[in-house]
């Protein structure tokens, strides 16, 4: 049984916020948009016009919009905090 069975953890359904996954990081937010862009923060996705943007050198603004995915399970996995949707 894994970890997370056992204390019968329940997660908000969406995502994580960039800021708040910055918090628990103890990060700025850009460090996490290039870790989860460039693949070595496995916590989520980033998209852009249904892609998915795996290269450091595309967060140029002037291509249009990233959008990021956190999965608050694996943001737990990761650093143990729990994110609860109504703390913004």
């Amino acid at each position: 049984m894994d970890h997370l069975q056992e204390k019968n953890i329940e997660f908000q359904p969406g995502h994580v916020p960039v800021s708040i996954a910055a918090k628990a990081y103890g990060k700025n937010p850009a460090w996490v948009r290039a870790g989860i862009i460039a693949g070595w923060l496995n916590i989520g996705v980033a998209i852009r016009k249904g892609k998915q943007v795996t290269d450091v050198q595309e967060m140029d603004s002037k291509k249009g919009r990233i959008n990021y995915y956190i999965s608050p399970k694996k943001l737990y996995e990761e650093t143990g905090y729990l994110y609860e949707k109504n703390e913004q």
